[in-house]
């Protein structure tokens, strides 16, 4: 088995996702030679079509470029999609199909391979502030789907060396407006007077997505394996501080109007991510206030 590399090359599957185009940027910039694999058909230097339901083809690209790193950003995010049989497909085969196409490589095997999980994972927890000794309780195909995601890959750590990451909110530029900051941001960019949003009393972490590709070079760079961790920061935003902060940068009040469709039944007050274990293993990591966050996305 090779256990050295001399090359930097990190292969991002899920390259053109919204942490993806962030990420490759983050690490050209720190000196690592960045690979990808993306669904669609591309002629991006280094960056390769791949459906990661194929086995054979994702197992034809890693003998290609044989990465020191693998990191998988690939997966059904949107909560509310409709074909619920795409996150199991997407979250949970094709996560087994990369960790085969591993093992499936003559002497090949990487210093270490990222898995992305989710915090939803946690599910309803009788606590406000999340920590990974929690027993997981999803409650939706999206968290279903990550949890058994996580359970497949555990039966690899005694053979690959494997982080799953579990991230809280985080957001920044690119990020679509299906999810609910770039809603807001958009909101203001275009003028709008009124935005429907449910509990504006409500505290969650809205992170930055260049403290999480940091985060992610920093487990790279780690002797860390077989471990799961949040990756959160325990800092919580309520919505109408986000509001607030948003008046400021666009210079006009945004009308709220509370549609209860949106108001989940006994929401949680605040919700956070536990940072002792990430900060243990890794030291404590910084970002920037997230008014400045904001202004990114505003700026855009």
């Amino acid at each position: 088995m090779v256990s050295h590399f001399e090359n930097k090359k990190v292969l991002i599957i899920g390259i053109e996702s919204f942490t993806g185009v962030h990420l490759h940027s983050y690490l050209k910039q720190c000196g690592y030679d960045v690979y990808g694999t993306m669904l669609n058909q591309t002629n991006e230097k280094n960056i390769f079509h791949c459906d990661i339901t194929s086995k054979d083809m994702i197992k034809s690209i890693i003998t290609n470029i044989m990465p020191a790193y693998i990191i998988n950003l690939a997966g059904i995010s949107f909560v509310d999609t409709k074909n619920k049989e795409l996150f199991y497909k997407i979250n949970v085969i094709a996560v087994e199909n990369i960790l085969e196409a591993i093992l499936e490589i003559e002497d090949y095997t990487p210093l270490k391979t990222i898995l992305v999980s989710s915090a939803t994972v946690y599910g309803n927890q009788a606590k406000n502030i999340l920590d990974e000794e929690m027993i997981p309780n999803p409650i939706n195909h999206y968290g279903i789907s990550k949890l058994a995601m996580e359970q497949i890959a555990k039966t690899y750590f005694n053979k690959i060396d494997i982080v799953i990451t579990r991230p809280f909110n985080y957001t920044g530029v690119g990020q679509t407006d299906n999810f609910l900051i770039p809603k807001i941001v958009s909101h203001y960019k275009e003028n709008k007077g009124v935005i429907e949003l449910g509990n504006t009393n409500v505290f969650r972490e809205f992170n930055d997505v260049k403290y999480v590709c940091e985060i992610y070079r920093k487990l790279l760079e780690s002797n860390i394996k077989n471990e799961i961790v949040n990756i959160s920061s325990n800092r919580v935003i309520s919505l109408k501080e986000v509001m607030k902060y948003m008046n400021n940068i666009a210079g006009y009040s945004l009308e709220v109007k509370v549609n209860p469709k949106f108001i989940r039944a006994n929401e949680i007050i605040s919700l956070s991510g536990s940072t002792n274990k990430l900060f243990k293993l890794l030291g404590v990591i910084e970002q920037k206030d997230f008014i400045e966050t904001l202004k990114d996305m505003y700026n855009d």
